[in-house]
């Protein structure tokens, strides 16, 4: 309002004072407080104050890359709003919250910087300048499949950033089993794995790449202990087995490790060695042709120990049998009889 304007109605206000007789201070009075209040600003819609009284620090660790989704459980904080407080929300199946004042709000797919923003431009209706923090309280929307010679396969959380062998850790570490290589498959989305040899599977939908885990966990590449990403598929296979069954001290299996291959003699030297009674000269390996049948390749052992016949090589699932000589088991077997007759006579002897 101008000053003329102003004047004016003032001496208007007098005069319709003064007709009811009202003393000329009080007047005056009167109308310093009319001025006041026509000089005084009140906003159209009024808006909580900006300043916020304190800072929430950010606990949620990975906020640029983390992308959240279905099952996470979240925490949103709005310092400028009391209706916003830490009690954790779960996103839903469809990737959505629900929040005081802004009702449902997709979440699923974003990142957390990505919410927080989202979230401010929502709340700058209701006040200037909101301080919106997101904090992620319980991820589950991240599993990793840990499956093979491991001792607790499952599904895994990645909860945060985590390595090939961190993830291998989670599962309980590798069973004795463990063959040499771990397969690693990754969801396209997420880019190609970043390693040498690392290809495309047929769909081309996935990554593959396979990693040596002898160099893996002696720590000689550490580039290749790689950041896990969400769906990736760990797949420890089981080492290739040759058996040695028959006339020997350890019957069993035992692993070719990084090897395809493994002599008869190492193979014998796994399993302890001959008994006294085995037929050396009639051993054989039987091995699978694809089919129910085998073939069976004749292994003279005596010639072999001594050095006169040169090793051969065993193949995954090979099975070498060493035969018992049955009269030198006999002969044995014998003796044994005698040895335990005369002890029992020699400890009656002394009574």
């Amino acid at each position: 309002m101008g000053p003329g304007r102003l004047l004016a109605k003032r001496d208007t206000y007098f005069s319709s004072l003064r007709k009811l007789s009202i003393p000329s201070g009080l007047v005056l009075l009167a109308w310093i407080g009319v001025a006041a209040a026509q000089q005084r600003v009140t906003p159209t819609t009024p808006l909580l104050s900006a300043k916020p009284e304190a800072t929430v620090p950010r606990t949620d660790g990975d906020s640029e890359s983390y992308r959240l989704g279905v099952n996470d459980s979240i925490s949103v904080k709005c310092i400028n709003l009391a209706e916003f407080g830490d009690t954790p929300i779960r996103i839903d199946t469809d990737g959505q919250i629900s929040l005081p004042l802004i009702g449902r709000v997709q979440a699923a797919g974003l990142t957390v910087k990505q919410l927080e923003e989202d979230l401010k431009k929502r709340l700058g209706t209701f006040v200037i300048d909101p301080l919106v923090l997101v904090r992620v309280d319980e991820p589950r929307s991240q599993p990793v499949s840990v499956i093979g010679a491991v001792n607790k396969p499952g599904v895994h959380q990645l909860e945060g950033t985590k390595t090939l062998l961190e993830l291998l850790s989670l599962a309980g570490g590798l069973e004795q089993d463990a063959g040499h290589t771990v397969k690693l498959t990754r969801r396209r989305e997420w880019g190609p794995i970043p390693l040498a040899g690392a290809r495309e599977d047929e769909t081309g939908e996935y990554s593959v790449a396979e990693i040596d885990l002898k160099q893996l966990v002696d720590a000689k590449v550490p580039a290749e202990n790689i950041v896990i990403r969400p769906f990736d598929v760990i797949s420890v296979p089981r080492a290739e087995l040759v058996y040695v069954v028959g006339d020997v001290r350890r019957p069993g299996g035992f692993t070719l490790a990084q090897k395809e291959s493994l002599s008869v003699l190492h193979a014998l030297s796994l399993a302890e060695g001959l008994q006294p009674t085995a037929t050396a000269s009639k051993a054989k390996i039987l091995r699978q042709d694809g089919t129910a049948n085998h073939t069976e390749i004749p292994v003279n052992l005596a010639k072999l120990l001594s050095g006169k016949e040169q090793d051969v090589a065993m193949l995954p699932g090979d099975v070498l049998f060493v035969p018992n000589n049955k009269a030198r088991s006999a002969g044995l077997k014998a003796v044994d009889s005698m040895l335990s007759l005369t002890s029992g006579l020699l400890v009656y002897g002394r009574f």
